[in-house]
């Protein structure tokens, strides 16, 4: 059986992209798409998939299995939570959920008994960045993040690098160390931010030790690198009936 994918946020760029990745796969039925500025639910991109401007409205019209969320930081909580609501499971691409926020999803996924999936990057490789700096951090506790993005993301940290931090901190058991000032302090670990035209998506972690560093990476250069990930989770979402918080964690 196809599911059948809803997107938000269709005219961003990676909301283009999930368009097109949703139209093409096989596996998959787009069934209308949630752009909240365009002036009537009438409208139609391509000619064939409707646009809806509320959730209320593409939930009980186009009836959507997942709910692909990809709009900004403003939208991202109360469509998640709207989805739910509406018994749509959300697949999450959209960074800038405060933590409290992602605990109230996670308690209203769990109540609902639906699923959903929280991924601020899609990219198989940054997930397996964050499982392996997750296990480096028992042994080298004195790290640091630097994230590295394009001029126009709004916000920081990333969400890639506010997960990898908070993914870090659980892992090490032990009071975290405090980073006396550097960067932005989350769960006890310093995170820088770059903003610069040319970057796309990029993340370092680094390990101090005596004598020696071990420094992880993970660059994506192009948004194709974030599809994988993303028909990954909209196809897992569909067996989960509570909120899971990373990409990482539906990839064995």
């Amino acid at each position: 059986m196809m599911i059948r994918v809803a997107v938000a946020g269709p005219r961003g760029r990676m909301g283009a992209l999930a368009v097109e990745t949703m139209v093409t796969g096989k596996d998959f039925l787009l069934v209308g798409v949630l752009d909240r500025k365009m002036a009537e639910k009438a409208d139609t991109l391509a000619g064939a998939v409707p646009i809806y401007t509320d959730m209320g409205t593409l939930a009980q019209e186009a009836q959507p299995d997942v709910l692909v969320e990809l709009t900004n930081h403003e939208s991202v909580y109360p469509h998640t939570r709207d989805a739910i609501l509406n018994g749509i499971r959300p697949v999450v691409g959209t960074s800038g959920l405060k933590e409290e926020q992602i605990t109230k999803l996670s308690e209203l996924a769990s109540e609902h008994k639906i699923g959903c999936i929280l991924a601020p990057n899609f990219s198989v490789g940054a997930a397996l960045l964050m499982k392996f700096a997750s296990m480096a951090v028992k042994y080298m506790p004195d790290a640091e993040i630097i994230e590295m993005h394009h001029d126009g993301k709004k916000d920081f940290p990333s969400g890639t690098a506010a997960l990898t931090a908070r993914m870090m901190a659980d892992s090490k058991g032990a009071d975290p160390n405090q980073p006396d000032g550097r960067g932005t302090d989350i769960s006890g670990v310093p995170v820088h931010s770059v903003r610069l035209p040319g970057l796309l998506s990029h993340q370092e972690v680094l390990f101090g030790g005596e004598g020696q560093l071990l420094t992880l990476r993970h660059d994506s250069f192009s948004r194709q690198s974030y599809m994988s990930g993303m028909k990954l989770a909209v196809k897992d979402v569909m067996n989960r009936d509570r909120l899971i918080d990373g990409l990482d964690k539906i990839i064995g």
